[in-house]
């Protein structure tokens, strides 16, 4: 994972389509992304029989209007999601202000979370009402396949969401420890590059100078004074 504010560099680079699809969020995001579309897809497609003596279909799921249309309204919007922060990854790196990537990565850990919950709720749903399916109200086995396709990859969703919030996890963690873009302030002297000079005690440069000594007396070198006596011949 790239340093700097939050998983991305300093704002201003050029995009690079490479370095882009080879991250795993983006690795993640289109496998949920096509996972969402197997799940709709497989529901709209084969997930509404009829018998012959009626003319309505219903639903495959236990013939619960309920549980078909959660996992189309649950794929699409994922579907949707997906491509919302596919956009949004490819913008970051152009995001200048760190408040705001610091809220798309808060954003990108709420909604995959999220996102992963529903997908658990959808799989339960789509499993116990497939269990509780009776086998007269699909004579034929009709959208068998399609069920049983919802179902896997309604369970498989759940981990590359999980994935993609631990993702973004990471790299709210990144930005959160890096010193360089979680202060605001810097100390003047560092941007300057000259540190201020070490304060000194006045007594400690009297000492570094030297103690001053009084010179001595005019008088010390007096004859009388220091017991100096003539003698008379």
């Amino acid at each position: 994972m790239d340093g700097g504010a939050f998983g991305a560099g300093k704002a201003g680079g050029a995009f690079d389509p490479q370095a882009f699809i080879r991250q795993p969020q983006t690795l993640l995001r289109f496998v949920s992304w096509i996972f969402s579309i197997v799940v709709f897809g497989s529901i709209v497609n084969e997930g509404y029989v009829n018998r012959l003596d009626e003319s309505e279909e219903h639903c495959i799921f236990n013939r619960n209007h309920n549980a078909c249309n959660y996992g189309i309204t649950v794929g699409v919007l994922a579907f949707l999601s997906c491509l919302l922060y596919l956009a949004l990854d490819a913008y970051f790196p152009q995001i200048s202000s760190v408040k705001d990537r610091k809220k798309a990565v808060l954003s990108d850990i709420g909604v995959s979370a999220f996102w992963a919950f529903l997908w658990f709720v959808g799989f339960c749903f789509l499993t116990n009402q497939w269990q509780a399916s009776k086998e007269e109200d699909n004579p034929l086995n009709e959208g068998g396949d399609a069920a049983r396709a919802a179902i896997t990859f309604s369970f498989f969703s759940i981990f590359t969401w999980v994935g993609q919030a631990f993702l973004a996890y990471q790299r709210f963690q990144l930005g959160a420890d890096s010193a360089l873009f979680s202060q605001d302030y810097m100390d003047p002297s560092q941007d300057s590059g000259m540190p201020y000079a070490p304060y000194t005690n006045e007594e400690d440069a009297t000492d570094a100078v030297g103690t001053y000594q009084q010179p001595p007396p005019a008088d010390a070198f007096d004859t009388e004074t220091q017991g100096y006596q003539t003698q008379n011949y």
